[in-house]
Order: structure tokens, then sequence, then C-alpha cells
């Protein structure tokens, strides 16, 4: 499989906060109550009416303070490098998700009708020609997209097959290919450094389970919305 290019996000929070102080001068008088009619003629009296921003103000300790309400932000209590980290590695695995799955859903409808329709033909050259028409079906919809895909994406894409039809991708491939053929495929796996058997276990396995929660994600966003006609239904 082509290796594609891959992009590492790197990404720091630092928390800032920026107070503008107000010095208003005192006469003779004390300040006036701190309503905001008052500090609305303070600021006309020393300001043009058309050149005045007027932002929200407390009195803290006899002086007039000016400040803005801040987003809500992340603390991370832990060194910045580990959290650098966590976030790159996170991204990545999102960004690979999001571009896999609909191609995840797209083989798992294809597979397992496949399978439904091949329960009853036994001809061997029938289930060879109805096999190839499918996957000129996928390679039509999907051919130029799998061939950008990165190594780290392509296993990411064959957990989630896994997760769609219950299967890994070596034996999806010996059941309709042929043992040789998934043998030469697990092979060219094994030299760019993954493997056609991608296991799928979320409740044990950490990097299963960040998988499920952005599927779970995008199904919320996209999949689960009314307007989505499923391409099931469809048929």
């Amino acid at each position: 499989m082509p290796r594609g290019k891959s992009t590492y996000f790197s990404v720091f929070f630092v928390v800032s906060a920026l107070l503008s102080v107000l010095h208003i001068k005192a006469q003779v008088q004390p300040l006036p109550p701190p309503d905001t009619a008052t500090i609305i003629k303070i600021a006309k009296a020393n300001y043009g009416p058309n050149d005045t921003v007027y932002v929200k103000a407390q009195i803290i300790n006899g002086e007039l303070l000016g400040g803005r309400d801040l987003e809500e932000i992340l603390v991370w209590g832990g060194d910045p490098k580990d959290a650098a980290k966590y976030w790159a590695n996170w991204t990545r695995l999102r960004n690979a998700v999001y571009v896999t799955y609909p191609m995840a859903r797209s083989a798992g409808i294809v597979m397992v009708d496949v399978n439904k329709h091949l329960e009853n033909v036994n001809s061997r050259s029938e289930r060879k020609a109805y096999i190839k028409s499918r996957e000129k079906e996928l390679r039509a919809a999907f051919g130029d997209k799998v061939s950008d895909l990165s190594i780290y994406q392509g296993k990411v894409l064959m957990k989630l097959i896994n997760r769609q039809t219950g299967d890994n991708c070596y034996e999806i491939i010996r059941e309709m290919k042929g043992g040789f053929t998934a043998g030469f495929y697990q092979t060219l796996m094994f030299f760019a450094g993954t493997s056609l058997k991608q296991a799928w276990n979320p409740s044990e396995d950490k990097f299963d389970k960040q998988i499920e929660e952005i599927v779970q994600e995008i199904n919320r966003m996209y999949y689960n919305s009314p307007a989505y006609s499923s391409p099931a239904a469809a048929r």
C-alpha cells in the first residue's frame, strides 16, 4: 500500500489573562457607588461620546478595574511535552478514522450482502463472477482513496472493517479469494510493518477503544441523523 503524507499536530495550551486597568483619579469627594449609570457618566466625562469602548468592570480595593470573560480552557497538570504528544497522537488517530470509516461502512454493507447472496450459490464460477462484480463496485467507489492512504490509515481501516464485518481482512480475503491470495497479501503487509489480521477488541485494547469513541462521535454527527439514508435501505 503506498505511503501517503502524514500530518502531525502538536497542541500546547498556554493560559494567560490580561486585565486592563482604568485608573480614575480621586477628587475630594469619595468614589461613587459602582452602578452602571454612574460608570457611564464617568466614562463620558473623560472621553468623547464616539470614541469610548465600554467594557465590563468592577471596583476592587477602591479602583475601577476593567476586564473580560475568558473562554473555557484546558489545564494540563503534567509535563507539557506529554500533553503535546497525547494530542498529536489523538489528532492523528481521529483524522485517520474520519477518512477511513466511510470506506469501512461501505465495505461492510457490500460484504454482508455478498455473503447473503452466496448462501444459495454452489457454482464456483458463478460465485467467482459475482464476487468480482461486487469487488469492482468497491474499487470504483474507493479505489483512488485507498491507494492514497498511509500505512497507519490502512491499519485503522482494517480494524474498522473487522468492526463492521466481524472478520479480519485476512479471513475475508481467504474466503473470497482463496488462501494463496490471502497469504500473498499478508506477506506484503508484513514487510510494510502491519498485518491483515488486525484484531478488534475495544473492551480491552486501548487503541481500539479510542477508535470506537471516535466512531460513535461520527455516528452521532452524521449517520444517526434523520436526514441520513442508509445505502442498504436504498437497495
